[in-house]
């Protein structure tokens, strides 16, 4: 996917994004910038929550890309899960070909809503052989235990585990239990252990490994697919990677548990700043698979919706911020695209690369959305108003390169 060139002139300030783990606001300063991304789970097809996060991290790709800020780009794929497998039998499928339709409509939505694809996008199943060479280094290192051929890191030969807990023990082991945690195994040396290899069951799948057949625990595969794909000349100086992204349900555990487990193979960080996008509700709950009340991208496409303008919509409001999907904000950004198109069309429009430049300054302020559109609304009623002196065609280029519009 093409990205137009930043306009000449524009001058990139440095990207702050709000870190979720330090609780502020931090500088992204590293020339260059490694991103990996937690992908989807392939069961079910894309829906606006998927939409919203990758949306956001498309943003940040794309700012960095236009400063001109070298950026590798993981994302993974978990292709091999319980919720998958249970989906595979509930209907009656081959858990391989759920799981690659499921991929295929993924990419087809990400492109048809212009998310840049990153430079590399692995699934678990590929990386296998990653993960099992990842638990073997956990092994050699003494900081596992075995209970009945499943293998769990041991935290406490972790130095910054429980000083790096991100909320109460207490609620954290609640938590753990909901999010596939299982702290109340017996055997187990703290709740908090987690999970490194399912020695193999009867009836699911498995895959051959020196320390026994059996699948992977859900935050090892992350470790190994951001550590096994990193670029070696984006290695971020005190840290993996710069930046880990998601949605804030992967807060804890899942990005707790990743850091964990590669903290105890590098020894160091495993990124400098945590960056994690709002939840996307309907009818005042969360949108997810277990509540059923998903709003689908594809299925929005087929009945005719602009995905241009399913972008918009998603982008309107911060990234951070819970939002309650609804017919109102689809016909928002419906009308605001109309009225920039209604704008390009002329010949003379108002200003613009003052109006870029404070689109640009707003995005490196943690991708303060709502003041681009701001901006972008008040451009428009200036150039209804007949003021001129910039140019149509470098204000759309401004908009496919910094918010992925292509109008």
């Amino acid at each position: 996917m093409h990205q137009p060139p930043a306009p000449a002139g524009i001058i990139h300030p440095t990207l702050s994004l709000f870190d979720s783990y330090a609780n502020k606001e931090s500088a992204v300063s590293d020339n260059r910038v490694s991103m990996y991304v937690c992908g989807i789970t392939p069961y079910d097809a894309t829906h606006l929550g998927h939409a919203a996060t990758y949306i956001a991290f498309d943003l940040i790709n794309r700012f960095l890309l236009a400063s001109g800020t070298p950026t590798w780009f993981i994302e993974n794929v978990t292709d091999i899960d319980d919720p998958l497998l249970e989906r595979a039998e509930r209907d009656a499928h081959d858990w391989k070909e759920l799981a690659h339709s499921q991929i295929d409509l993924f990419t087809g939505d990400m492109s048809a809503l212009r998310v840049m694809p990153p430079q590399r996008f692995k699934g678990v199943v590929e990386s296998m052989s990653d993960i099992v060479y990842l638990v073997s280094k956990h092994i050699e290192s003494g900081a596992t235990y075995d209970i009945d051929g499943d293998i769990y890191l041991e935290l406490r030969h972790v130095e910054r585990a429980f000083v790096a807990l991100p909320i109460p023990m207490e609620e954290a082991i609640k938590i753990f239990k909901e999010r596939g945690g299982d702290p109340e195994r017996v055997g187990k040396k703290h709740p908090l252990d987690p999970l490194l290899w399912r020695a193999a069951r009867q009836g699911e799948p498995s895959w051959p490994a020196p320390f026994g057949a059996g699948r992977p625990g859900w935050h090892v595969e992350c470790v190994a697919i951001a550590l096994e794909n990193l670029d070696s000349t984006f290695h971020s100086k005190g840290s993996s990677i710069t930046i880990q992204g998601g949605g804030s349900d992967l807060i804890f555990p899942h990005h707790y548990m990743t850091a964990m487990q590669s903290e105890s193979l590098t020894l160091q960080s495993f990124a400098k700043t945590y960056v994690h996008a709002g939840m996307i509700g309907l009818d005042g709950e969360k949108m997810s698979k277990s509540r059923g009340n998903l709003v689908f991208v594809s299925q929005l496409i087929r009945d005719g919706v602009d995905p241009m303008a399913i972008r918009l919509a998603l982008m309107i409001n911060h990234y951070q911020q819970d939002r309650m999907w609804s017919a109102e904000m689809l016909h928002n950004a419906e009308i605001l695209i109309a009225d920039v198109l209604e704008c390009l069309s002329r010949t003379d429009v108002a200003p613009t690369k003052i109006v870029i430049q404070d689109i640009v300054d707003a995005l490196a302020d943690n991708l303060d959305t709502p003041k681009v559109f701001a901006l972008l609304h008040q451009w428009c009623q200036e150039t209804k108003k007949g003021v001129t002196g910039g140019f149509p065609g470098e204000m759309s280029r401004a908009l496919d390169t910094y918010l992925g519009l292509a109008l």
